[in-house]
């Protein structure tokens, strides 16, 4: 007993002395690990567009060779043609990019 007190003290030790951001990568690989049930929805103006179901996670593009980060993130999802938040027939699984400059969207899990 002592000793999984003993853990449980430590990992909240590790947990708070990391920074915010290597505490929110932890909370993303833990989500990732455990899956989501994300939506995304790209707006023209005020108007839905696009929306892609059961996407995993969203990923932030890297450079092959400088590992800098590129402006647009992509991801894997259904393409739900009717907006209905659900997979029908003829929705297809597919990849999908968009800039983080120029793109209004909103990302959410479907619970």
């Amino acid at each position: 007993m002592k000793v999984k007190a003993l853990l449980i003290a430590g990992a909240i030790v590790l947990v708070t002395g990391c920074t915010q951001e290597t505490q929110n990568s932890l909370s993303r690989s833990i989500q990732n690990w455990t899956g989501t049930n994300g939506v995304l929805d790209v707006y023209a103006g005020n108007k839905l567009v696009k929306r892609f179901i059961k996407i995993d996670k969203l990923s932030t593009a890297y450079g092959t060779t400088d590992s800098v980060t590129r402006p647009y993130r992509y991801g894997y999802g259904y393409d739900d043609k009717n907006f209905n938040l659900k997979k029908d027939a003829d929705e297809k699984k597919t990849y999908f990019e968009f800039s983080d400059y120029s793109t209004s969207y909103i990302f959410y899990e479907n619970n």
